[in-house]
């Protein structure tokens, strides 16, 4: 992963989300790390989710299949990340800040727990919530009450 989409949660230089994720093994080592770069690449995939389950595939060794794996991530994934961690088959997704507005693991959608889909990864929201809400405030320029 380059320097410039590594794992801080910080806005980037061309004005990204502050969103973090990371994908542990299931040896607990960090296999990747990544920021949100929609903005510094010009590319609407680039979520932090995405780019880091590419570089944790491309480092764990089994392919595409990330089983016993964990994604963390600081903002409760949308639709897409949703999917992209079921596809990959992530045993568990844990995220910091819930997000009524496009969260599909458990606020507006809950893609994840579908039983219709042929793997459901565990789901640890709200962990560090105050923290990751903070950072996503000072982006916005929001006051503590909203």
């Amino acid at each position: 992963m380059p320097a410039e989409h590594g794992s801080g949660a910080s806005a980037g230089p061309r004005g990204d989300l502050p969103v973090g994720a990371l994908v542990i093994g299931p040896d607990g080592r960090e296999l990747a790390a990544a920021a949100n770069a929609r903005e510094a690449l010009g590319d609407p995939t680039a979520h932090a989710e995405v780019l880091a389950l590419r570089a944790a595939a491309a480092a764990h060794g089994d392919g595409w299949r990330l089983e016993g794996c964990t994604l963390v991530v600081t903002l409760e994934p949308c639709t897409m990340c949703a999917g992209a961690a079921v596809l990959a088959r992530v045993g568990e997704i844990v995220f910091g800040a819930w997000e009524p507005k496009t969260g599909a693991v458990g606020s507006l959608w809950d893609v994840v727990r579908d039983p219709r889909l042929n793997h459901n990864p565990d789901v640890y929201g709200g962990i560090l919530e105050a923290e990751s809400a903070a950072l996503l405030r000072a982006y916005f320029g929001r006051s503590p009450n909203g």
